[in-house]
Order: structure tokens, then C-alpha cells, then sequence
């Protein structure tokens, strides 16, 4: 269900948000260079609009591509913020695949990844389809837990100090549907797939970096309690918002955002003499009311983000 306005379908794209395509093998994350890249509008995904190729890195061009005003980001009320977009690629020795829903903001650089299979693999998805965004589609909001997860001789802690994990494993469902698939994710990559998936790169740069903070916090937390395994799983943490935070199979990730994240990778967020990250909840604080939690979504963004990002920078240590 789509709780806004598209903003596809009133001919008020007025402004310009700029698209690369990174492309690689799934096999070895090797560039594939002389792809082929297709770019349509969702809304019409037959009329190609753009057409580009990848260079030695395996890189497109910044695609400059029609977006909505960039005052939508800021408006709680207003028409979805972002355009949506069909990718396709192929290249020689590879299976083709499209990928629909690439959202490009305005004033902002989004940044698609393509893995394409070798066509002597057996066939991985030729169609990646990006749900909406957390702001604007319906997605069941957090169950209330401990900020704080207690320590005793029952074995749930079982690392001594925050370790920066190199990799985390995203179930991607809810922990008891036991056909859902887990990835293998770097962890910044996760953090930024997480971001772009709960807010949006054009807020302040302020605002941005309090909530990468409380994912952050929220992940190492995850991390640190082993809090899945604990309970007989072997994943990390999931991708359903009832659990943890949105996480998107191949989704686009933005330029703003990645700086951010790998700026500040190895923060958190703790109390005074409390060892372990918080488990840092939130929620848009307009169609989900969460007291005690922080509230970050579009409301009053401006004016709270300064104010909210001072605070966290307090609170937060460096491991």
C-alpha cells in the first residue's frame, strides 16, 4: 500500500537527481566493463530514456534524470519524495537482469549496484524488484525490547569487548520464517543499504549522521549479544522492520549516506558504564507514535536534526 502521493504521476518532476550503475560479477565481485545499461521510468518501463555503458571499473556515468522537488523530502504530507526507475544491463558471457525501483532524489547522487551471473552458472533472479521505501509503504512497526540486554552466567554475551564485524549475516524475514534467505553482507555495506532504505540523503548532513549512529548502535548491539544465535539461530539479524531495521536485496544505496557511514563506521552509541552498544529504537514518530524511543521519520527535520545529532555525539563512544 502506498501511503503517499506518487509523485511519478502528477508531472512534478521538476528537478534533477544524478544515477550510476556499478557493475560486477557475482562470481568474484570482479568489474564487468561494456555493459549495457537500459534506463526507463517505472511508470512507463518499455520507453527507454537513457542508454549507457560501463567503463574498465565497471562504472557508469552520473546520469542526470528527472526527480521531484526537493522540498517532498521535507514534507510529512506531501507526494512521495523520490522517482523510480527500471535498469536493465547485459553483458557478453552474462545472464541479463533488470532491476526495478532504483529511487533517485533530487540534488543527490544514487548509486545501483549490478551482479550479473556468468552464463556457464546455473540462473540466480532476472528481476530484482526494490520495495518502497520505509517512509512512504506500510511495514509493521518495531516490537518494544530492552534498550539495554542484561548480562548474566546464562551465556548470552558471549564477546568480551565491541568488535567492528567485518561481515553479518541478514536473514531476510522474519527469525521464524525458516525459508528466508540469509546473506552474507559486508558490514558497511549493510549500514548504508539500512540508511538508504529508513531515511532520505537529502536531509541534513547532521541528521544523517545521528540516525548511521543508531543503526549503528542498534546492529553492534545485535552483534555484541549474539542475540539470534542466543535463541538457536545462525543469523545476525534480520531485514523485517518488526525485529530490526530495513534491509533490501540489491537495493541503490546514496552517495551522502556512504560518506557518512565510512566516516564513522566504528561508532556507537552507549551509556555511562554500560559496556555494550543500545539498542538504539526508533520510529517516524507520525504513523507510528513510539514515547521513550527516538522519533526521526520527516517531522520537523530541520529544526530537530541539529539538536538531535548534538545529543547523540555526546553519548556516543568510540570503541
Amino acid at each position: 500500500m502506498n501511503l503517499l502521493k506518487s509523485a511519478q504521476t502528477d508531472d512534478s518532476l521538476t528537478s534533477r537527481g544524478l544515477l550510476q550503475i556499478n557493475v560486477v560479477s557475482i562470481q568474484n565481485n570482479f568489474p564487468i566493463t561494456d555493459a549495457t545499461i537500459s534506463i526507463a521510468s517505472k511508470d512507463n518501463p518499455d520507453q527507454v530514456i537513457e542508454q549507457v555503458g560501463t567503463n574498465s571499473s565497471g562504472q557508469t556515468e552520473q546520469i542526470s534524470l528527472p526527480a521531484p522537488p526537493l522540498d517532498y523530502s521535507f514534507d510529512p504530507n506531501g507526494p512521495v519524495p523520490y522517482s523510480e526507475y527500471v535498469v536493465s544491463v547485459q553483458a557478453p558471457g552474462f545472464r541479463p537482469i533488470t532491476v526495478s525501483g532504483t529511487e533517485v532524489l533530487p540534488d543527490a547522487t544514487a548509486i545501483q549496484p549490478i551482479r550479473l551471473t556468468p552464463e556457464s552458472q546455473p540462473e540466480e533472479q532476472s528481476l530484482i524488484t526494490i520495495p518502497e521505501h520505509t517512509l512512504v509503504g506500510d511495514y509493521p512497526p518495531k516490537i518494544a525490547e530492552s534498550e539495554i540486554k542484561p548480562v548474566n552466567e546464562s551465556g548470552e554475551i558471549v564477546l568480551s569487548r565491541v568488535v567492528i564485524p567485518q561481515t553479518i549475516v541478514v536473514h531476510d524475514g522474519p527469525p521464524s520464517n525458516q525459508s528466508a534467505t540469509n546473506y552474507y553482507v559486508p558490514y558497511r555495506d549493510y549500514i548504508k543499504n539500512v540508511a538508504s532504505s529508513e531515511i532520505y540523503s537529502t536531509w541534513p548532513r547532521s541528521t544523517i549522521t545521528a540516525n548511521v549512529l543508531a543503526i549503528m548502535s542498534f546492529t553492534l548491539n545485535r552483534v555484541y549479544t549474539e542475540w539470534y544465535r542466543n535463541q538457536g539461530y545462525d543469523f545476525t539479524i534480520t531485514s523485517s522492520t518488526a525485529f530490526d531495521h530495513k534491509w533490501i536485496y540489491d537495493r541503490n544505496i546514496f552517495e551522502s549516506i556512504s560518506v557518512v557511514v565510512d566516516e564513522i563506521f566504528d561508532n556507537y552509541l552507549s551509556r555511562p558504564g554500560v559496556r555494550q552498544p543500545i539498542l538504539t529504537q526508533y520510529c517516524d514518530g507520525k504513523r507510528v507514535r513510539c514515547p521513550n524511543w527516538m522519533a526521526f521519520g520527516r517531522i520537523g527535520i530541520k529544526a530537530a536534526a541539529p539538536a538531535a545529532a548534538r545529543d547523540f555525539k555526546k553519548r556516543f563512544q568510540k570503541r
